[in-house]
């Protein structure tokens, strides 16, 4: 079966997002373009390392350019996505492997959101090898999500990211282990219960 590749070139709009309450919240990326819809989900870690290096990306960019290249250093307000995701959130696949180019000719930042591939331990030698093979096979490999933004959506993008990993549960003072509304066991408190 030939590989399934969900390609945004452009996307009318591109952003992270949850679904359910915090501390229970589902994370997605959703690309969407013309009346069709991709969502793809991920964990909360992926979200925030996928904006920090999006925007480290850039700042690269625009270092290496002396400042005279399409990329804001800062996301522009008339391209800011504060809307919910596109209902209904259906999900394509789990998120397994991301990565990131900067296309210099078309000055395109180009994400790839792979899906997670369970590997059978048993019947492969050298884990490291199977897992190369996995990402290197572009006929046959595992679906994907393919976006190509512009400097201005990527920062945008960038900028919900932090915003939506970081509106969720506050971490505790102490441990910075997310704080529950019924409050939660602290380490640093040797088991004792700290309130939100």
């Amino acid at each position: 079966m030939s590989r399934q590749v969900f390609l945004y070139d452009p996307p009318d709009r591109f952003v992270a997002g949850t679904v359910g309450l915090p501390g229970r919240r589902t994370f997605f990326l959703q690309a969407s373009s013309k009346g069709r819809v991709t969502s793809v989900a991920l964990e909360k870690t992926q979200v925030a390392a996928l904006a920090e290096r999006i925007d480290e990306l850039l700042d690269e960019v625009v270092r290496r350019t002396g400042g005279n290249s399409p990329v804001p250093a800062v996301a522009p307000m008339d391209v800011t996505d504060t809307a919910p995701l596109d209902a209904p959130v259906e999900e394509e696949f789990r998120v397994g492997t991301m990565a990131l180019a900067w296309d210099g000719e078309e000055q395109r930042m180009i994400v790839e959101a792979q899906a997670l591939v369970e590997l059978d331990a048993d019947s492969v030698d050298d884990l490291a090898e199977a897992e190369e093979r996995l990402l290197q096979d572009e006929e046959n490999g595992p679906p994907m999500l393919r976006v190509r933004l512009s400097g201005a959506q990527a920062r945008a993008f960038a900028k919900r990211a932090l915003d939506v990993v970081h509106a969720g549960r506050p971490p505790c003072p102490l441990c910075s282990l997310p704080l529950d509304p019924e409050g939660h066991v602290c380490p640093r408190q040797n088991g004792y219960r700290r309130g939100a």
